[in-house]
């Protein structure tokens, strides 16, 4: 039968799955460099995005610029997430992620003596590159080679990329650039990026060079997908700044994206060695968690940004003074997040209704925050992070459950590009998101405010008409925070809606073993 007319196109042989090592001391070792090495990746994009107003003036970078040297870090990572799977089995998971974990941690030290500002461009992208091959090493590592009964364990230190470390971007941000110099927000990850790559070079078993995967590359792949990432994530992250589909580039940059990508995935539909397995969507929990995945990190950006942004624009904090908000959210998930993968871990618990729960936990939350008003500070905000610190473990860690059971030992690369490509991809959208949701409420609630002063009385005198005009524009702020944190309640609820119809029961690793 030929390839026209089979019902499934033609795939390479799978490969047999590497022998399994024996975990112990070494492996658990090659682990958590692993870890820290996603985690110092999340670190490193979060921290200079802080920091950007601090970096932009030591370097004597406009706005315009600035937004730029954001979109060029995560352009790169996101593309460097969908090829990593491919490039960590064809060269071996030890030598690429060490070498990753290298040039990651050169392009960072690099960065802050950039002769002028293309080079600074260069470098963030380079850095961008090994930074995004990083995470995907997670999902692999801990799906081949920690035993069934702590797999899930595994998986719940990936949810930490998810729920912890980008909670502590605006503190270490406001630590470097408050006390240690801007500088430090490109250094900070140097010296911990050292130790994850002696741990990962010291931890993690040798398996030999495939290289004869590289006579059946799947370069039409890259040519189409690289592009097609890359002008998605940019015209998504500069769409506000250019006032979206009103612009050219923002146009072209969508537009054409969206075509390559279609082109993309038409590809590797047919290719025999793809980058991404388009068949594993037939996988109905994969494509449920994947689904659900951007909608949770939609929500999950958007209770870091609105308490963050609403503090910043009326009470005039530093990111060092709304650090405690995020800390109280983001340090307990280093209990939360085990208690989560244990809780899982039972066999006659449901996953599915741990990921109902996380949700309606997160639109509580976030229905709790749409009751804002001018007078809130900081203080307020705690009793919201309180319902955070188990809301997000929950909606995180059933979905890697989800997404990775059932899947055969060989699949485990393409799992880890989808799940990681999503991951990345879905960030990007929800910050473009935010931004246009922000804009639109800001001036819809600024002409409703405006419209409605006529019926107050309004004195002559200066200093009344600059009060009048300064509490308009807090009430513009407040009422903004507050649709947005509607808008994150309903995305939450709406995910909820999906789990009866989509997702089929998955049972802990541990039960089969």
């Amino acid at each position: 039968m030929t390839a026209a007319t089979a019902p499934f196109p033609p795939q390479a042989p799978a490969a047999a799955a590497p022998p399994a090592a024996a975990f112990g001391a070494r492996i658990l070792t090659g682990l958590v460099g692993v870890l820290l090495a996603v985690i110092l990746a999340g670190l490193n994009e979060n921290v200079t995005k802080m920091a950007l107003a601090d970096i932009r003036g030591a370097l004597g970078i406009g706005y315009d610029q600035g937004t730029w040297f954001v979109a060029v870090y995560a352009a790169a990572s996101v593309c460097a997430m969908a090829f990593a799977p491919w490039c960590s089995v064809t060269f071996s998971l030890r030598r690429f992620t060490t070498a990753m974990l290298v040039a990651f941690a050169v392009f960072g030290a690099l960065s802050p003596f950039a002769r002028d500002y293309p080079t600074l461009l260069a470098l963030r992208t380079l850095q961008g590159l090994a930074g995004g091959a990083l995470p995907p090493m997670l999902m692999t590592v801990a799906l081949r080679f920690l035993p069934a009964n702590i797999k899930l364990y595994g998986l719940g230190g990936y949810a930490l990329t998810a729920t912890f470390a980008p909670s502590l971007g605006i503190p270490l941000a406001a630590f470097c650039t408050e006390t240690l110099g801007w500088r430090w927000t490109f250094w900070l990850v140097i010296p911990p990026a050292a130790v994850a790559a002696v741990m990962v070079w010291r931890g993690l078993p040798q398996d030999p060079l495939k290289l004869e995967r590289l006579r059946v590359f799947d370069w039409r792949g890259l040519l189409l997908g690289a592009p097609a990432l890359a002008m998605l994530v940019i015209g998504l992250l500069q769409g506000e700044r250019l006032d979206w589909l009103n612009s050219p580039l923002i146009r072209m940059l969508l537009g054409g994206g969206g075509a390559l990508m279609a082109l993309f995935l038409l590809n590797e539909w047919f290719h025999p060695l793809p980058f991404f397995k388009i068949q594993l969507l037939r996988n109905r929990n994969l494509s449920h968690s994947l689904l659900t995945l951007g909608g949770v990190l939609v929500v999950l950006l958007g209770v870091i940004l609105i308490p963050s942004s609403f503090l910043a624009q009326l009470r005039g904090y530093r990111p060092l003074e709304t650090a405690p908000v995020l800390l109280a959210m983001g340090l307990p998930q280093l209990i939360a997040l085990p208690l989560v993968a244990a809780l899982c871990n039972l066999r006659r618990v449901d996953c599915r209704w741990v990921l109902a729960a996380g949700l309606g936990l997160l639109a509580l939350s976030c229905a709790l925050g749409s009751q804002l008003t001018p007078a809130w500070s900081r203080e307020q905000f705690y009793a919201l992070e309180a319902v955070q610190i188990f809301a997000q473990p929950m909606a995180v860690i059933p979905l890697l459950m989800l997404a990775t059971g059932g899947l055969a030992p060989q699949d485990g690369p393409f799992a880890s590009a989808w799940f990681n490509t999503i991951k990345g991809f879905a960030a990007v959208a929800a910050t473009g998101l935010l931004d246009a949701l922000t804009t639109w409420r800001r001036h819809h609630h600024s002409h409703m405010l405006a419209d409605q002063l006529g019926s107050f009385p309004l004195s002559a005198d200066g200093e009344s008409a600059a009060t009048l005009a300064r509490r308009v524009q807090e009430q513009a702020t407040a009422l903004t925070s507050a649709d947005l944190y509607l808008c994150m309640a309903a995305v939450a609820l709406l995910l909820i809606l999906l789990i009866p119809f989509v997702a089929t029961r998955i049972y802990p690793p541990r039960a089969a073993a």
